[in-house]
């Protein structure tokens, strides 16, 4: 299997899983709808600048942002911050899914890792 497929596939179980552990947690699906595209309003670094987008995109578009919120949430036992880290890190399974992939300050928008692969 070639890695973007890998990756795709990566992506499918990172955000299948996030969802799942949410929804069986009993959280408030309202609440996973209206955060559930909160990471792309990153996107409008772009409108600064392809290497300030490239920039803002992926600092929320990695694992590393969700993963330490969802430990600081476990640690202090803040709940909701668990809550809104499983919401984040299915939404950047679902890109990756999708194909969408951490920027390059020098190319297009569509132009990603994912796609390089």
């Amino acid at each position: 299997m070639n890695p973007r497929t890998l990756v795709r596939l990566e992506g499918a179980l990172v955000g299948i899983g996030a969802t799942a552990l949410y929804v069986l947690q009993g959280r408030s699906l309202l609440l996973f709808l209206a955060l559930i595209l909160v990471p792309d309003l990153s996107m409008a670094g772009y409108l600064h600048s392809t290497r300030v987008g490239a920039a803002s995109y992926n600092a929320v578009h990695t694992y590393l942002g969700p993963g330490v919120l969802a430990a600081a949430g476990v640690l202090a036992a803040v709940d909701l911050a668990f809550g809104v880290a499983l919401v984040w890190t299915a939404h950047i399974g679902a890109d990756r899914l999708f194909g969408f992939g951490l920027k390059y300050a020098d190319r297009e928008f569509g132009d990603t890792h994912v796609q390089q692969l």
